[in-house]
């Protein structure tokens, strides 16, 4: 992987997408999965505003990684989905999946990501933005043949797509950033690794 990064970072997810975005900004980076509770997490704030809980997740996961690996600095980061006033998570079942594309149908989704970084367990910098994606009218027929085609894929996908693949068929408009989109303020990171020296300025 070419990189233009110094050291590198530690990423606290697996999620391929987040992956990608850095590999082709070309910042080195090792991966290590946060084992943190975000049902518990959201739970514990239910009523917060969907930016709010994102930054949350995206800080508590950072922060748990960093407290094992205090010599790196950590990035960890978090999506949400907000369509009718109701927050979504990932679909636990390819029914719940198509339950939740149903329910998306016509509507828009406001899609909030963020991204924290966390040095010695503590966190250095956290920071958000979001998207609104406005959905098509879904027939049950593409429900089941983009499934078909998707899952479980998008089962790992708040929102029930990948924007990069046949996800995109489920719009008909997107307004926002499309590092956002995929699942990270990416923008917004670089500029905080070359605050914290991670990156050549």
């Amino acid at each position: 992987m070419n990189t233009i990064s110094g050291s590198g970072i530690l990423l606290a997810s697996s999620s391929a997408s987040r992956k990608a975005m850095l590999a082709a900004a070309g910042v080195a980076y090792t991966a290590e999965a946060a084992g943190v509770d975000e049902r518990a997490l959201e739970a514990e704030m239910d009523g917060a505003e969907p930016a709010e809980i994102a930054q949350a997740l995206a800080a508590a996961k950072a922060a748990a990684v960093s407290a094992e690996k205090r010599d790196a600095l950590v990035l960890g980061s978090d999506s949400l989905v907000e369509v009718g006033g109701n927050r979504f998570d990932k679909p636990t079942s390819r029914a719940n999946a198509a339950e939740h594309l149903r329910l998306f149908s016509g509507k828009t989704m406001t899609l909030h990501s963020a991204a924290a970084l966390a040095r010695d367990g503590q966190i250095v910098w956290v920071g958000s933005d979001f998207a609104r994606l406005r959905l098509r009218d879904l027939s049950e027929d593409f429900i089941a043949a983009y499934l078909d085609a998707e899952w479980p894929a998008v089962s790992y996908c708040v929102g029930v797509f990948r924007i990069e693949g046949p996800g995109v068929q489920l719009f008909e408009s997107i307004a926002g950033d499309q590092f956002t989109v995929l699942g990270m303020p990416l923008l917004q990171v670089l500029d905080a690794l070359r605050e914290e020296g991670a990156l050549s300025s």
